[in-house]
């Protein structure tokens, strides 16, 4: 057959992560805990009432009603897509594209450099420090020699799990936007973190920030995530994406869940609690660790290969992400905190492969 995609596409490797039959899942920073069951019961009965002959509201005006609500912004500086895999694909739709180039300081979160190649945008990498946080003269020497459109910091990082801390992330701010560049803070583990980039989110600045549904909210099977940002970026957005994108359902699954923050929030201080208590075993194991602000832990072994201890761990049951192959993570190791089950089987195990 003759028929071929871009040349480009073509090239890409594909991402993807292992789904494999495991008694204990810890490689893709989903929660442990499944919704309430408030959430459910008022979900179905909400089927009942969609008609399902109309397209939903393309607007999803409720729902980004609520979210605005959740974070003290205008409805306007909201926008709400099918994951925030999908709000990145939008921003680059919209900012990115032939002839213009991203930037990326590695290690940070492969899907901003995939997404943006997949729509034909140049990607422009810059590395962080050494213990991998945010080196303001690499930021300066990318946006210099790049002249990016877009640039994207990762907070709480993934795979690293840290946080740029406010005075960093208003620095680079300032750096992107002296450039004419936008800058989008990625915030899919947000609610693990201390503080939050929407606090500096206004109609005057280029900087939007990406939360999702999929971690804190237990809806990964959901898709849904969104932006807040200011509203002449959102109006943009509003041009590229295809009509009537967000369904029906996935709009009433989200608004069902602004109404119970309380619950959500519990659920964040367990897995933060739960955390400390993974991170304070690793510790007593031959494991590096990284400081970690979100619902994984990065770790790597000092004596062992990481890729026989991950082999080792799927062996035993146990599936975490393989991060050898990412750039600057030779060895490496994530593990999604799970519950004190499950997390108490990942020890086990690796206590096991390690001593």
């Amino acid at each position: 057959m003759s028929i071929r995609p871009r040349a480009d596409v073509e090239l890409l490797p594909g991402y993807h992560s292992p789904q494999l039959d495991v008694a204990v899942r810890l490689n893709t920073n989903e929660s442990p805990e499944p919704p309430p069951g408030a959430w459910r019961a008022a979900v179905a009965a909400a089927v009942d009432e969609i008609d399902w002959n109309r397209y939903p509201d393309r607007e999803a005006t409720a729902l980004r009603s609520a979210i605005a609500a959740l974070h003290g912004v205008a409805p306007g500086q909201v926008f709400a897509a099918n994951g925030s895999n999908e709000v990145l694909q939008t921003l680059l739709l919209a900012y990115g594209g032939t002839g213009r180039t991203v930037a990326v300081w590695e290690p940070t979160y492969a899907l901003h450099s995939h997404i943006a190649r997949v729509v034909g945008t140049s990607v422009a990498e810059g590395e962080r420090a050494v213990d991998f946080s945010v080196d303001l003269g690499e930021v300066r020497r990318v946006l210099d020699e790049a002249t990016p459109s877009v640039s994207f910091l990762c907070s709480p990082n993934n795979p690293t799990g840290m946080v740029d801390d406010e005075e960093t992330v208003r620095e680079v701010l300032a750096l992107t936007a002296a450039r004419d560049c936008l800058l989008v803070v990625d915030e899919a583990y947000g609610q693990f973190a201390p503080w939050s980039a929407v606090a500096l989110v206004d109609d005057d600045s280029p900087l939007v920030v990406s939360r999702t549904f999929s971690k804190t909210w237990s809806m990964a099977a959901a898709r849904l995530g969104y932006l807040i940002g200011p509203s002449f970026v959102v109006d943009q957005l509003a041009k590229v994406v295809l009509p009537y994108h967000l369904d029906a359902l996935k709009q009433i699954a989200g608004l069902v869940a602004l109404d119970d923050v309380d619950e959500m929030n519990h659920r964040v201080a367990r897995l933060v609690e739960e955390r400390g208590r993974l991170c304070a075993r690793l510790a007593d194991l031959p494991v590096e660790v990284w400081p970690s602000g979100a619902n994984f832990v990065l770790f790597r072994p000092r004596s062992a290969d990481g890729d026989r201890v991950w082999q080792a761990l799927v062996d035993r049951s146990v599936l975490v992400r393989n991060c050898s192959s990412w750039p600057r993570l030779e060895g490496c190791l994530r593990v999604t905190i799970g519950t004190p089950g499950e997390d108490d089987a990942f020890l086990a195990a690796l206590t096991e492969i390690l001593t």
